[in-house]
């Protein structure tokens, strides 16, 4: 799984997150990276961050452009 490293993602990268309400279901929400909120240089589940639309879940695909 992609979005396991902090390093790997920065503000304005479009990425698929997993919001915290579809764990479940594994739904995946695209958007741009607004802020990296994990602190650590790695997560197993992902690194969570907030979109510009002001979702927050973790990283699970990083997309290119």
């Amino acid at each position: 799984m992609e979005g396991r490293n902090r390093s790997d993602i920065q503000p304005g990268l479009r990425v698929l997150i997993v919001l915290k309400k579809d764990q479940r279901s594994g739904k995946l929400t695209e958007g741009i990276v607004r802020d990296i909120l994990t602190n650590s240089p790695s997560h197993p589940h992902g690194i969570k961050v907030r979109l510009q639309t002001g979702e927050v879940g973790r990283v699970q695909k990083l997309l290119k452009d």
